[in-house]
């Protein structure tokens, strides 16, 4: 049976009515279960304790347990790939970081089950984390450009360690490699602690080290930071320059932020973006993520996509430019 013209248009105009008020409901209602983030390396690194506490304040607000799964593997490949081929019903979160943007350009697409740019929508970034330049304080060098200075007069002398192939502190020293014309030897170690063992010992003279990992180190003076990988002096360790200072442009850190599979409902990305963005804003949570060594990084959905593209892009430089590969 053909309906009238004027029913027809009536009966269209309610369906299309329906979508917008079905999806503020379905964002009202959400969570209405446990929800997982997935974490892409062990329990107790700094990404894992950043996914803890946005975790926990998500369950206190939203009323529903944010439970964090570790799924360690392929440089948090493994991690990546679950999220990206599960559900987008916003059920199953990534804790995705600088990690992610240095693979977008480290491993072979063609040997990976997902796009990381293409199947991973962000929903909110958190904290980032400046690096510190490490030195063993027995390397004859107090700054900066004494390093450059040394490192240019004894090109097979200095070993750079790092928690391995393509981890934010390798490619941090690559990146500095690259911009000041010098030649460094990477030792990759299975993990940054390794790194910082073999640092204390002399068996290697530099490292790119996360904040938190190399602070009590160097205020007890077992190691020297020359500069720290930020824009700006940090509170913590207010006596280090910035890189920049002598490397203008320079700028390297690690990061972590919430994403979801792509096609994840959009009503549901701005409610968790909504919610993570209040605990950046909370003083507890503030001065957690501080006591890690990290500074918030809030922002919407939008603001954390341009973020990562200008991450892999400036990685996947550094990557190719240094003609590094994955394991």
């Amino acid at each position: 049976m053909q309906l009238p013209r004027r029913t027809f248009l009536r009966l269209a105009a309610g369906a299309a009515a329906l979508p917008p008020s079905w999806r503020i409901a379905r964002a009202e209602t959400y969570p209405s279960r446990p929800v997982r983030i997935i974490v892409g390396v062990p329990a107790s690194g700094t990404l894992d304790l950043v996914a803890r506490l946005i975790g926990q304040w998500l369950s206190e607000r939203l009323g529903q347990q944010f439970v964090i799964e570790n799924r360690p593997g392929a440089a948090t490949n493994l991690g990546t790939d679950m999220v990206a081929h599960a559900p987008a019903d916003g059920y199953t979160l990534l804790l995705t970081g600088s990690p992610n943007a240095i693979n977008a350009t480290l491993y072979d697409r063609n040997k990976l089950n997902f796009d990381y740019m293409r199947d991973i929508a962000p929903v909110a970034s958190i904290e980032r984390i400046p690096l510190v330049m490490a030195v063993n304080p027995t390397l004859p060098v107090k700054t900066v450009p004494e390093f450059i200075s040394y490192a240019k007069a004894n090109p097979t002398q200095i070993n750079q360690g790092s928690g391995g192939i393509g981890s934010t502190g390798h490619v941090a020293g690559e990146l500095f490699k690259m911009m000041v014309g010098i030649t460094m030897a990477h030792v990759p170690y299975r993990g940054e602690a390794p790194a910082l063992t073999d640092l204390l010992g002399g068996q290697v003279q530099i490292v790119f080290s996360t904040t938190g990992s190399a602070m009590a180190y160097v205020k007890a003076g077992s190691l020297r930071a020359l500069a720290v990988t930020s824009e700006k002096r940090l509170d913590a360790l207010p006596d280090v320059p910035p890189l920049a200072d002598f490397v203008p442009g320079y700028e390297a850190s690690a990061w972590g932020g919430i994403g979801a599979p792509s096609n994840t409902p959009v009503e549901i990305i701005d409610k968790l973006n909504k919610e993570i963005n209040a605990g950046l804003a909370d003083p507890k949570l503030k001065a957690q993520l501080a006591d890690l060594g990290a500074t918030v990084l809030a922002g919407s959905p939008a603001d954390f996509g341009k973020f990562i593209a200008a991450e892999t892009e400036k990685w996947g430089k550094v990557i190719r430019f240094a003609g590094l590969k994955a394991e």
